[in-house]
């Protein structure tokens, strides 16, 4: 627990009401519902692009997974936000959320996210230059190690700048 810029405590990841009753007790009120919670709409989509298509998914497999993609986004991002802190800084960006994930530990994640940022500036690169303003489309899935497979994986490997350097790296 630490205290806000009133002197009152607080916890941190969460929006909590602290009340002291007159014999000293401490309680907390913290707000968990839905203002945390990814759209479980957005949720559903992203689970049915990953199961066969004749694959059905409950509404409490939908509602779990929504907890813990919530969940997992704010303890990467609360990661983040104390490294930030810590460098005085106020604005996260995609390069402390992949130090982040590799300080926790999710190297794989820290090491996908890295490429699909390299591959996303390399984008917004091309659109400005070509004044253009179209969102990047990128295939999130060609990153993670577990889709890597025939069928969701470009056969040919990208000759990008982050694969170039990548390989120069190793060299």
């Amino acid at each position: 627990m630490d205290s806000n810029t009133d002197g009152q405590p607080y916890l941190r990841g969460h929006d909590c009401n602290v009340t002291i009753d007159k014999a000293g007790a401490t309680s907390y009120e913290c707000i968990n519902g839905q203002n945390h919670l990814l759209p479980i709409a957005n949720v559903g989509r992203i689970m049915k692009q990953a199961l066969p298509n004749n694959a059905r998914i409950s509404k409490p497999a939908k509602e779990t997974m929504q907890e813990c993609a919530s969940e997992f986004i704010s303890f990467v991002t609360e990661e983040a936000t104390e490294q930030c802190r810590k460098e005085k800084r106020k604005t996260i960006n995609g390069d402390d959320i992949c130090s982040a994930m590799k300080t926790l530990g999710l190297d794989e994640y820290a090491d996908a996210m890295k490429r699909y940022l390299c591959r996303y500036r390399e984008h917004e690169e091309k659109a400005t230059s070509m004044k253009r303003n179209k969102p990047a489309q990128i295939n999130v899935r060609n990153e993670l190690p577990v889709f890597r497979s025939n069928q969701y994986r470009d056969r040919s490997p990208s000759k990008s700048p982050c694969n170039v350097a990548k390989e120069k790296k190793f060299l």
